[in-house]
């Protein structure tokens, strides 16, 4: 055993192409965090929390995301903007590099595994440059027992060099940084970005190819929790809608936040050990279980401190919006145990509608549901992106489109199916504007959403009057527990209905053009789902 290892079981990287490394293998978190201090690659909080910048990149990079083209991939994937086709021949020349510039180096390997569901297990070993993207994946992997180490046989392997650049001319990159999957080599191979994310979605995006072929298993971009009758909840939504927020409540066992599968047994798995959230704003009155959970252990990415001290300042976006955090499940207080969840009740799609135009809750039929997953509604307000001055529509099919390697219709057909299986409610949530858009109206209350989202998993809502809203079709109920009932409707919250119903015909048209490019792959049902007006 060396200074720093837990374990006395040598890993060679050999077989990876990777010689004469000093492997540092299974490091501990507190070992993790004091190598990164030492090295100058990231300081201590006042919670005790390490802080880390990732360089260049403080976000993914979907362009610069590959999928190698190959026997296994080629009739099945989707390929497009989303999938970028990667040569075999090009990876393995690239791969070969990277392995080379890796060779010599000090490494930091970890073996860990993906779902919470023992029948779906994946065996994934982690190999890093950083110590603190070693730390990003005991956080974000599921970690196994000392015993289960000793006959630990990795499936999947995830390669990270942030160090390394690539060179585009002769690799087959776009840049100098790049995120590729190969199947048939089971290798998820990161290079030339600091971005701790690009691992997990790298996972991620496997198993939603992974899961849907070989399993019967539906993969969802979502968070999920557990009622104390043991019904289970799930929330679909993209970045900056809530979906960390609103699945830790409470009065419900967290599952996960970001990532699950839905079998054909009818559990709901996570596929993480831990949560990867936002904490742009973050306070303790608004997100306690988040706020709590930055402490010793956790990873912070990309923060700013108030001046003089090492206290975080949340609201200082000065590096990016994306100030993020990851920390192990049990940091949070009210868990599942194990990960798994049955018996689901209730999906919510959230959506930051920043337009102003949709109610903030209302029920969507079979049909209305497909439709709204396939299209993956949000909204960017202005500010967030360089150049956008007013409330822009973004869709995202299946609510993370950039994680799916199959056509969004599969996993649409998938939902269905389960929904009629399992006899699930599916409730569409806006988390963003009432009273007019971004900069005119404000952010809907979140202890409203709270309160309409409890009404519905406690079946408040069953026997209450719904009214459908001209523009989608959508039911919309007239009254809700602790909720004002003028908040309902949102084009009663306008100044200007003229003005409300112009904006609304403008967002139906953008969902319309939007799914243009998916009514080949879509039946009558779904296609019914789409605005009216």
């Amino acid at each position: 055993m060396d200074n720093y290892g837990l374990f006395t079981k040598t890993i060679s990287l050999e077989s990876l192409g990777i010689t004469g490394a000093t492997v540092r293998y299974q490091l501990s978190p507190e070992e993790l965090h004091n190598l990164t201090i030492e090295k100058g690659q990231g300081v201590e909080t006042s919670t005790g929390a390490l802080a880390i910048n990732t360089g260049t990149f403080t976000g993914r990079s979907p362009e610069d995301r590959f999928i190698v083209k190959d026997a296994i991939t080629e009739d099945k994937v989707w390929w497009g903007k989303v999938n970028i086709p990667f040569s075999p021949e090009k990876f393995d020349a690239l791969y070969n590099k990277v392995m080379q510039y890796l060779s010599g180096k000090e490494l930091f390997v970890r073996d860990a595994y993906v779902c919470a569901d023992p029948n779906y297990r994946l065996n994934v070993r982690a190999v890093n440059e950083l110590p603190s993207g070693n730390l990003f994946c005991y956080n974000m992997f599921l970690r196994p027992d000392a015993d289960e180490l000793d006959d630990y046989s990795p499936e999947w392997h995830v390669i990270s060099a942030p160090g390394f650049q690539a060179d585009p001319d002769t690799d087959g990159t776009r840049g100098k940084n790049f995120a590729i999957l190969n199947f048939t080599k089971k290798i998820a191979l990161v290079g030339g970005t600091g971005y701790t994310g690009e691992m997990k979605k790298g996972i991620f995006s496997a198993l939603n190819f992974i899961l849907p072929v070989d399993k019967d298993t539906f993969p969802m971009h979502c968070s999920a929790n557990v009622g104390k009758d043991g019904d289970t909840a799930i929330f679909f939504g993209l970045s900056g809608t809530g979906k960390t927020t609103l699945s830790a409540d409470p009065a419900r066992r967290l599952i996960g936040d970001d990532e699950h599968g839905w079998t054909h047994e009818n559990t709901v798995f996570n596929f993480e050990g831990g949560c990867y959230a936002k904490v742009i704003n973050l306070t303790e009155e608004n997100e306690p279980d988040i706020y709590r959970a930055i402490k010793k252990g956790a990873l912070l990415e990309n923060i700013k401190f108030k001046p003089g001290t090492n206290e975080v300042d949340y609201e200082d976006v000065s590096i990016t919006p994306n100030t993020r955090v990851s920390y192990p499940i049990d940091f949070i207080d009210n868990i599942q145990f194990g990960s798994v969840g049955y018996n689901p009740k209730n999906i919510f799609f959230l959506s930051a509608d920043s337009f102003g135009i949709l109610p903030p809750i209302s029920k969507l039929t079979p049909g209305q549901a497909a439709y709204w997953f396939i299209s993956g509604y949000t909204a960017k307000v202005a500010g967030t992106e360089e150049g956008v001055k007013e409330p822009q529509p973004n869709f995202s099919a299946c609510f993370g489109a950039p994680f799916m390697p199959l056509h969004p219709a599969k996993y649409a057909e998938m939902l269905i199916h389960k929904m009629r299986e399992a006899g699930v409610n599916v409730w569409l949530i806006n988390t963003g504007w009432t009273g007019g858009p971004y900069g005119v109206g404000s952010r809907m209350k979140l202890r409203y959403t709270r309160e309409m989202i409890t009404a519905a998993l406690n079946g408040e809502l069953n026997n209450v009057a719904f009214v459908k809203e001209p523009f989608f079709g959508l039911s919309v109920p007239q009254s809700c527990p602790n909720v004002p009932t003028e908040v309902l409707n949102p084009r009663d919250t306008w100044e200007s209905k003229e003005a409300y119903d112009e904006k609304a015909h403008e967002l139906a048209d953008n969902f319309r053009k939007n799914f243009t490019k998916f009514e080949e792959f879509s039946n009558y049902e779904i296609i019914a789902g789409g605005p009216l007006a």
